[in-house]
């Protein structure tokens, strides 16, 4: 199993031979520090944590500070299951050169958050008809279910209005389409969850 962390940067276009157009996510994948590997031995499973990015010592709590001795003052932490153990150790760089073209990835991030939306823009609700005697109802939820259906009450899981976005969404079958290694850049087919500078975890 293949796996690392990476930045969205944001997104292009690429031309094919054909002259077809395909979009395109680029991603910035620094190499990575395994800072731990768990076994089911010791830990009741398999798996190997990896760090990236760098933060101030005094930013770090003594716990945190400890478990990293000798790696450095990683900023973000991410653990990867696997189903065997790992011929990894701890402090190995992982970096792009594990990466092909053609390899076919799963990308997971926290996507866009957007506030507190109606159920038009979360739910692609219709809306009410525009038609005479309808007064500042285009937007609205409409009935929500009478008595006899739900007992007087909200049933569990209507569809209203809410806070959107900031979910962990994960994107299969991506497929890797440009590599840069001089610059750690990951081209990616469509489009991954996040803003520009999203943490994104990267599993082949």
């Amino acid at each position: 199993m293949k796996f690392i962390l990476a930045k969205k940067v944001n997104m292009t276009q690429i031309f094919g031979e054909d002259g077809t157009v395909q979009p395109a996510t680029v991603l910035n994948v620094e190499p990575v520090t395994v800072s731990q590997i768990k076994t089911k031995e010791k830990d009741g499973y398999n798996a190997v944590q990896i760090g990236t990015g760098s933060r101030k010592e005094k930013n770090i709590s003594k716990a945190v500070r400890g478990h990293l001795k000798d790696i450095g003052n990683l900023a973000t932490l991410k653990e990867f299951r696997i189903e065997e153990a790992s011929s990894l150790n701890r402090g190995d760089k992982i970096s792009l050169d594990i990466f092909v073209i053609g390899d076919k990835i799963a990308v997971s991030a926290v996507s866009k958050g957007k506030g507190f939306q109606g159920v038009v823009k979360r739910h692609g609700f219709h809306g009410g008809p525009r038609s005479h005697g309808q007064k500042h109802s285009e937007r609205e939820p409409g009935s929500i279910g009478g008595g006899g259906r739900s007992g007087g009450k909200v049933i569990k899981g209507m569809r209203m209005a809410g806070r959107m976005g900031s979910d962990r969404i994960t994107v299969k079958n991506l497929k890797v389409i440009g590599i840069d290694k001089e610059n750690n850049i990951m081209l990616v087919s469509g489009a991954v969850p996040g803003r520009r500078g999203t943490l994104v975890e990267i599993r082949g």
